[in-house]
């Protein structure tokens, strides 16, 4: 028997019936026609976005360096919407699973970077973009120097001046006065290069480093030691410690040098009775003691640790000392036998 034709609609199942599902909450094609193109530590960078306060903060972060080491093809892609977060903004959390690596402030504020093939997007809102600080340095600046430390250079825990071209890593935990002693040295007519962080560039076959030259960075308790610092405010520091940063062109007249070649690493160790000397460490000390001291994991964790043989001869010491003078005295020393 043929079926019978009705015009009434045909029941279909719930599912079937609910309007198709929009991926505007994914942001995943959030247009970016903004594009400039910046040099930290030398290197060519590309920030991509879609508000021009963006590349401002990118001009005050990296805009001190306008001369090309080489170029990349590395690219920041940073996408801002217009929700205002009436909430504080913590410091973001930071998980990395071999390559892959988050840094997620709130469901609102948070970026994603694949360290292996230097792929690198951050969801915004407006409300982080306005406080230029932290968006600088809980964003913007590291997942620059991320991509930077998985292709072309390896970061350190160190600070490094110079005397006549021959650089001196100074290293220890933190709080050891790394920044202290390196400025304190810069006082006193030594090259600065950097404070406590300073970048081993990847493909050199003796250590060589970069460093942020154009500024010094302390600790509160520094205004004590160097009166000039008393007119400086304390800012929020990339960890979240507070910190004064001082552009070095408003300091004392210092020599400055962005790069320099190691010839020695010295573990600092200052303390109440020390009587100043240098003790020669067993040789690889340097070595060891940085891959410890390595914040990656995985492959690129893998990749830092072979590049950091190049320290493995290099001459390493443990500086003790109390006062400042004495720990300048005795890096002049070492400096005049290097």
């Amino acid at each position: 028997m043929t079926p019978e034709l009705t015009s009434e609609p045909v029941s279909r199942p719930l599912e079937d019936r609910r309007p198709p599902k929009s991926q505007d909450a994914l942001l995943w094609n959030m247009a970016l026609p903004l594009c400039a193109k910046f040099y930290p530590l030398g290197f060519s960078v590309e920030i991509l976005t879609n508000d021009p306060e963006v590349l401002d903060a990118a001009a005050e972060s990296f805009g001190h360096v306008l001369t090309c080491r080489a170029q990349t093809a590395l690219q920041v892609r940073i996408g801002i919407s217009q929700r205002e977060d009436d909430e504080y903004l913590p410091e973001p959390t930071r998980r990395e699973y071999n390559h892959l690596y988050s840094l997620v402030a709130n469901p609102n504020n948070q970026a994603m970077l694949d360290l292996k093939s230097h792929t690198s997007f951050a969801w915004l809102t407006k409300s982080a973009l306005k406080n230029r600080l932290y968006f600088r340095h809980n964003f913007l600046e590291k997942m620059v120097y991320l991509l930077l430390g998985a292709s072309v250079v390896t970061d350190l825990h160190a600070a490094c001046i110079s005397q006549e071209g021959k650089g001196i890593l100074l290293c220890g935990d933190s709080g050891a006065g790394k920044s202290t002693l390196a400025y304190a040295c810069a006082r006193s007519g030594w090259t600065y290069t950097s404070d406590d962080t300073t970048y081993l560039i990847n493909e050199s076959p003796i250590p060589c480093v970069i460093g942020h030259a154009h500024r010094v960075r302390f600790r509160p308790a520094a205004k004590a030691l160097f009166p000039e610092l008393g007119p400086h405010s304390i800012t929020p520091r990339m960890e979240g410690k507070p910190s004064i940063e001082v552009p070095v062109s408003k300091l004392l007249s210092l020599s400055t040098r962005n790069e320099v070649e190691v010839h020695a690493v010295v573990y600092l160790n200052r303390h109440m009775s020390a009587t100043p000397r240098l003790i020669s460490l067993p040789q690889g000390t340097a070595m060891r003691r940085m891959r410890e001291d390595l914040y990656s994991a995985g492959e690129i964790r893998a990749q830092h640790e072979k590049i950091l043989d190049v320290f493995s001869n290099i001459p390493t010491y443990e500086l003790q000392y109390c006062a400042l003078q004495d720990g300048i005295d005795q890096l002049g020393i070492l400096a005049k036998g290097l």
